[in-house]
């Protein structure tokens, strides 16, 4: 089986391999993500639309995460790269200081489009969010701890083992293999 991933991080592709019996490769579009405060209505929606634009020959994969805070009725959710992009991690460090549920998830739903069929896999993995620490990772990885480390603390290897997209990838691989 062959899956066309819609993402421009070479990274996420590669973790997808890992996860998946099938040919993975990238397929770079940027579909149009609409707002709601559901993962899986924007998951399946951008792969619907990148289905069609990939032309309909192969079935495609979409992604969407987010960092959702206790404390914070779940903030920032699935605007968490406009968050990040514009009160960037420092800040919501400072929202999330003082709060008494410092509680956290980090969310992804992987959504799979064949032209007949989508469905959505969701992953989550749980931590506490904490003051900035460790230099790897991206986004909110460094004041996301998990099991006593940040995600930023973590080698990609780590993260990965634990990851909310593994995750979701893995449930995803299960239905795919329910299906053959």
């Amino acid at each position: 089986m062959s899956l066309l991933f819609v993402t421009t991080n070479a990274g996420k592709v590669r973790e997808a391999r890992d996860y998946l019996d099938a040919d993975v490769e990238q397929f770079d579009y940027d579909y149009a993500e609409i707002q709601s405060d559901e993962l899986a209505e924007i998951a399946a929606r951008g792969a619907r639309e990148s289905f069609e634009a990939a032309g309909g020959d192969e079935p495609v994969i979409v992604d969407d995460s987010g960092l959702f805070v206790g404390g914070l009725e779940g903030f920032p959710g699935p605007y968490s790269s406009y968050v990040e992009d514009t009160l960037g991690i420092e800040r919501v460090w400072k929202l999330a200081e003082d709060l008494d549920d410092r509680a956290a998830a980090f969310r992804s739903v992987v959504a799979y489009a064949d032209g007949e069929t989508v469905e959505t896999f969701t992953g989550e993995v749980p931590g506490r969010i904490v003051a900035p620490r460790g230099t790897g990772g991206f986004g909110f990885d460094p004041i996301f701890e998990h099991d006593g480390e940040t995600f930023a603390e973590m080698d990609t290897a780590a993260k990965n083992a634990v990851s909310h997209r593994g995750r979701a990838l893995a449930s995803l691989a299960d239905w795919l293999a329910e299906r053959e």
